[in-house]
């Protein structure tokens, strides 16, 4: 694609190159790799894509167990209306993306291929709950307290919009001897591709804000510093300048590294704090949120509205820069109809759910978008073909790479021979399954796919020996 990877910074007057170094960059020291960035998509404003004329929403959207569905087929819902209760601790509850009929509650394929429980509804019109704020108006003013604001957010069905699609309420319900002292906001985007948070940053800045002082009063803590990679210079303008009308929130730029974003690497970077093996970040008075995830905390909080839709990059380097979007689509909203939008190209040898990193390819296009779907991704034949694999040379590569400080190459082997005890003993727990082990291999050994299968694996190993 012609100039579609250029310097972004250069598009930026030198003003702002200058206040953007002042303010200076961070980054972990240890291991991390440099993919082309490849944000295509950075110059695209948020287009709304058409409703679907049926969505189809799934009860697993989230980390944890489904949610259970609290209606009946034939029920009338509106845009907003619980419909999937959280009825385990780790779970979140699910709400209707549009409004009509349910005519179908059945088991319906991810876009893993594997079928899961699901609420079908045919639309009718688009009617929002009454309980819902639907103005366009921002309120700044916070009237909820810690409590009120945690319960919102179970409420809502809020989840990390970063990838994992964590309950985000259960973070911030800490014992008696935890101590929030830093809010960390992930706005760092560092896997290639993806520019959902840049957009969401540049159009929805105040309310951004507004939901990191929500989260300022569920946490307990007295700051909040958003970590940002600096080839958002736009958006660490539009912070800086925002953030000027509260208190409590800074910006810190990031040197561009992946996995910047991160959640131990993150901590590393913009606290020296580093999370032990094992621990959460709780441990080093840390939680961390996703930039997006405060957006939509915002209007959990000031407009009492529950996730309805993702904010999905489309890109890929087959496509046009024309071609490359980023939609608001309501959930539920058919992938293929998406994909179809855009065009799919000739060419295309897998389309990937995230990044190339850390995503994961569609096995199944006939499948929904769901809470955490923050990018399809065209990889051409080409791309997408794995290279000859050859014999580890020990050249190290992985271990520099490595930003947990394993021994990948080693890992690798042992989960290969099923050596779950030496898997175990050398630290295949702790794994954050980046895949900066496999870009940086130069025998294009599969790495990060056989330590994943060993992780769950040992994983399983470690929780029967728990349960005795």
């Amino acid at each position: 694609m012609d100039n579609k990877n250029k310097n972004l910074v250069a598009e930026v007057t030198k003003e702002l190159k200058s206040d953007i170094r002042k303010l200076g960059k961070k980054t972990f020291r240890m291991g991390g790799v440099h993919p082309e960035s490849n944000k295509f998509a950075h110059a695209a404003d948020v287009e709304t894509f058409p409703l679907p004329d049926q969505a189809v929403v799934y009860m697993t959207q989230h980390l944890g167990a489904p949610a259970t569905p609290i209606v009946q087929k034939g029920d009338k819902v509106k845009v907003g209306q619980l419909i999937g209760e959280a009825q385990t601790f780790m779970c979140a509850n699910i709400h209707a993306p549009i409004s009509g009929t349910v005519s179908k509650i059945d088991m319906v394929a991810d876009i893993t291929g594997y079928k899961k429980p699901a609420i079908v509804i045919d639309r009718e019109g688009d009617e929002w709950d009454e309980s819902i704020d639907t103005t366009p108006d921002i309120i700044r003013e916070i009237k909820l307290n810690k409590e009120e604001i945690i319960a919102r957010m179970k409420d809502r069905g809020i989840v990390g919009l970063g990838g994992a699609c964590f309950p985000t309420h259960i973070k911030y319900m800490l014992k008696p001897e935890q101590k929030c002292e830093y809010l960390i906001i992930n706005a760092a985007e560092c896997e290639p591709y993806i520019s959902t948070d840049n957009r969401v940053i540049l159009e929805r800045t105040e309310q951004c804000l507004i939901g990191i002082e929500c989260a300022l009063i569920a946490s307990g803590a007295e700051k909040a510093i958003i970590g940002i990679e600096d080839n958002k210079p736009r958006a660490i303008a539009a912070l800086v300048e925002m953030a000027k009308k509260f208190t409590n929130i800074e910006v810190q730029p990031l040197k561009i590294k992946y996995p910047q974003g991160a959640e131990k690497q993150l901590i590393k970077a913009i606290t020296g704090r580093s999370v032990p093996n094992g621990a959460l970040p709780i441990s080093v008075g840390c939680i961390v949120n996703n930039i997006t995830t405060m957006y939509v905390l915002y209007q959990a909080v000031q407009k009492n509205k529950p996730i309805v839709q993702a904010y999905t990059t489309v890109s890929g380097k087959s496509l046009s820069a024309e071609q490359c979007k980023i939609f608001r689509l309501r959930l539920g909203t058919p992938i293929r109809d998406v994909l179809n939008a855009v065009g799919i190209p000739e060419d295309t040898g897998k389309i990937i759910s995230g990044g190339p990193m850390m995503g994961k390819a569609i096995a199944n296009i006939d499948a929904y978008i769901a809470k955490g779907m923050g990018s399809l991704l065209f990889m051409s034949e080409a791309e997408s073909k794995r290279g000859e694999v050859h014999p580890c040379l020990r050249c190290g590569k992985c271990v520099q790479a490595c930003p947990m400080g394993l021994e990948p190459y080693m890992l690798h082997a042992y989960a290969d021979l099923r050596r779950y005890d030496d898997c175990e003993k050398y630290g295949i727990m702790n794994c954050i399954e980046c895949g900066s082990c496999s870009f940086s291999c130069p025998s294009n050994r599969p790495l990060v796919d056989m330590i994943r299968v060993g992780k769950a694996k040992t994983g399983a190993i470690i929780r029967a020996r728990n349960a005795k």
